[in-house]
């Protein structure tokens, strides 16, 4: 059933995909797909560009690219009837102030038979971290390939940092100081989760999806938690959701559910106890599963017990799955 739902949704996803980069009248396609042999310089050669650009305009962790992966490249575009700046901006993924600095152009002002060189918006990095809008995370997330096989996504919350560490404006600071703790204090080999959520709405990709997370159930069994974690993806969500201390805002909560249900369809899950878990449900020594039986064990309340209500398997099934599932059919509503 996995294996068919997959399919059907890739089916879909492509023909989205077409339609979006068929917005202009004469088609020129602003997205390469990677063949065997590829590699990113002789992409970036083929399409005028950089190694460098390549990776900040999809987000592009290493140089490392697999067959079948999307990229978005720089095109040059012949103006028709109909055109403008904005327009073509939308279709291509790239901005009106982008292709005019490309063109040297001083107007919006464009003519027929113009040619334009269009190059699409870069994405906000530093280093490792891939900061972005829950739209540009859509485009990252269903553009990449990975090797791993991903079966379940962890909820958890930082905690601390919290919302009164958080300015608006330092989310990379935030992951830079995680990403010390985790390997300076913990010993683990980088920052543990895949991905950030902000109370700003945005989420930021940090530990590459092809790496399992690490120690982000806390297990002092090392072994329960690498199998745990082997097809896991962890999401730190920023702020302390127990009650009593930070009330989520909606962005954040939106950007939640919206990546949560992203994840589900790119890796064919459906929201359950198995797909989408809590750290409090795991005991952090034993690495078992005790789920809404926690006495006696050692078990945080991470994702928070204000997290969609509380952090029971009751309120999962109630307060958050059913959130998840409506927006992944209005995800795949926006794609036929």
């Amino acid at each position: 059933m996995r294996k068919k739902f997959v399919l059907v949704f890739s089916v879909i996803l492509m023909m989205a995909m077409n339609v979006s980069s068929a917005h202009a009248a004469n088609n020129p396609r602003n997205i390469y797909e990677v063949k065997s042999g590829d590699y990113l310089w002789k992409i970036a050669n083929q399409y005028s560009t950089s190694v460098k650009d390549l990776k900040a305009i999809n987000g592009l962790q290493s140089d490392l690219i697999l067959v079948g992966q999307k990229l978005r490249v720089p095109i040059t575009y012949e103006v028709v009837s109909g055109d403008t700046l904005w327009k073509l901006s939308l279709s291509f993924n790239s901005s009106v102030q982008a292709i005019k600095s490309a063109n040297g152009l001083s107007s919006n002002l464009i003519n027929i038979g113009q040619k334009l060189k269009i190059p699409p918006k870069t994405l906000d990095m530093q280093g490792q971290y891939v900061l972005m809008t829950r739209e540009e995370f859509k485009d990252w997330l269903f553009n990449h390939r990975f090797t791993r096989e991903i079966g379940k996504i962890q909820q958890h919350h930082t905690y601390q940092p919290s919302y009164q560490q958080f300015n608006g404006s330092n989310h990379f600071s935030l992951l830079k100081g995680m990403e010390d703790y985790h390997v300076n204090e913990m010993g683990w080999s980088n920052i543990s989760q895949q991905l950030t959520t902000f109370p700003d709405g945005k989420v930021a990709v940090g530990r590459p999806f092809n790496t399992p997370p690490e120690g982000s159930f806390g297990l002092q069994n090392k072994s329960a938690m690498e199998a745990i974690e082997a097809d896991a993806l962890a999401i730190e969500n920023v702020g302390n959701f127990d009650k009593g201390n930070n009330q989520m805002t909606s962005e954040q909560r939106e950007t939640i559910i919206s990546v949560t249900a992203l994840l589900m369809l790119k890796f064919g899950l459906t929201p359950s106890v198995d797909s989408i878990t809590y750290h409090h449900w795991w005991d952090m020594n034993s690495g078992e599963r005790v789920l809404d039986n926690s006495e006696g064990h050692a078990v945080k309340t991470c994702p928070g017990t204000g997290f969609f209500e509380g952090n029971s398997t009751t309120s999962a099934k109630n307060n958050f799955y059913p959130l998840v599932s409506r927006k992944m059919q209005e995800i795949l509503a926006t794609m036929h």
